[in-house]
């Protein structure tokens, strides 16, 4: 990489820190298996008091979680534990017998076929977030879907006999699913999720920051938003407590996680399923599933809003893009990533040999952090 360039991406970050958009920020880029850069601008938390940023501070990564969970299905689904084309009904009862909502014609109706795992891990089972008003949405609310109250198994019996938006297969929207694939995961294995991704992932790779709670000792070191968004002037989104553990161990966004950790969860995916370290290589997957993985699973299915950019598809938990055109910051062909609410996100780039993380506090500078940093750092090489 471009030696000048690299602390022009530091500078960067710390005119936005100095300009009161950002607390702080810790940035991470690994390339050609070296990491060049793993740097923190900016203080911890807002205040004149506050510490300074560290670079293993801690950040709730929310959707980034989704991609751990998405590896841990298909590490399932090579063992012959769980297919992918079996409906969600085979695992979850819950979800036998569902129905597509009309919200023209207030009617409802069954599906032409049953949501399957696979639709789950691509957004296609015809669930939602229940951003947008609407019949269905408020059938959302009022079953409190996404309480950190209620447990994974709470969350799926009252999920499950509520109208889909779409029928499965037919729209990509997302939604709830990969919180249900959390469900799908704990009903195979017969454990709570947070055991699960311990013992598949998170214990194997040495990601020892990251998980569904904060320890007490790592309290401090956690990483706060402004109160109030600095370009709306609005309060900010409350971030999740994670100060002891939740009774929804969220697979779609309940994770806590530091730059050093998930750069070895991205490394295992740049290695295609192998982490290779100074103790020998790790394996959890084979190359033939991480390239499953990361491929585009929509083809011509229909997105509906815009949180895949154009020139992207989707492939099993993280975005896929299909052209080095048409999106408004560059990238290759063939790269993928995924974000969290909170203000973070990474993308992996296999023909260039490189994976960058960015991690922020900031959720209402999300899509501008999106479109920041890979312009950043690809201005590197």
């Amino acid at each position: 990489m471009n030696p000048l360039a690299l602390p022009r991406l530091r500078e960067a970050l710390q005119r936005h820190v100095d300009q009161g958009l950002l607390p702080g920020a810790v940035a991470l880029v690994h390339h050609r298996g070296h990491t060049v850069l793993h740097e923190a601008v900016g203080a911890l938390r807002p205040g004149s008091d506050a510490p300074a940023m560290a670079a293993d501070a801690v950040f709730r990564i929310y959707s980034m979680t989704k991609p751990i969970a998405s590896l841990v299905a298909l590490m399932l689904m090579e063992e012959g534990r769980l297919l992918l084309s079996l409906p969600v009904s085979h695992y979850l009862p819950a979800f036998a017998g569902q129905r597509v909502y009309d919200e023209a014609t207030g009617t409802s109706n069954p599906p032409a076929r049953e949501a399957t795992v696979h639709d789950l891990l691509r957004h296609t089972a015809g669930l939602s977030y229940a951003w947008e008003p609407g019949t269905v949405a408020d059938a959302y609310r009022a079953a409190r879907i996404g309480s950190r109250r209620l447990t994974n198994a709470a969350q799926v019996s009252a999920l499950g006999p509520l109208p889909l938006v779409h029928p499965p297969g037919s729209a990509w929207e997302y939604s709830r699913a990969t919180d249900v694939l959390g469900a799908v995961l704990e009903a195979v294995e017969g454990a709570p999720l947070s055991t699960i991704l311990q013992q598949r992932v998170l214990g194997p790779l040495g990601m020892r920051d990251t998980g569904f709670a904060v320890p007490a000792h790592r309290l401090a070191d956690l990483a706060e938003p402004f109160a109030v968004d600095p370009r709306t002037g609005t309060a900010a989104m409350a971030l999740n407590d994670v100060s002891a553990p939740p009774a929804f161990e969220s697979a779609g966004g309940g994770l806590v996680s530091t730059a050093a950790d998930y750069a070895r969860f991205l490394a295992l995916m740049l290695g295609r399923g192998t982490l290779h370290g100074p103790d020998g290589p790790i394996r959890l997957a084979s190359r033939a599933t991480v390239d499953f993985m990361t491929a585009d699973h929509l083809g011509g299915i229909p997105v509906v809003g815009d949180l895949l950019p154009p020139g992207h598809g989707f492939g099993l938990g993280v975005a896929v893009r299909s052209a080095t055109g048409l999106a408004t910051s560059p990238g290759s062909a063939g790269s993928y990533s995924w974000s969290g609410m909170g203000g973070t996100c990474f993308f992996v780039d296999p023909a260039e040999d490189l994976f960058a993380i960015l991690l922020t506090q900031a959720p209402g500078q999300l899509r501008y952090l999106c479109a920041l940093w890979p312009a950043l750092v690809y201005a590197a090489l």
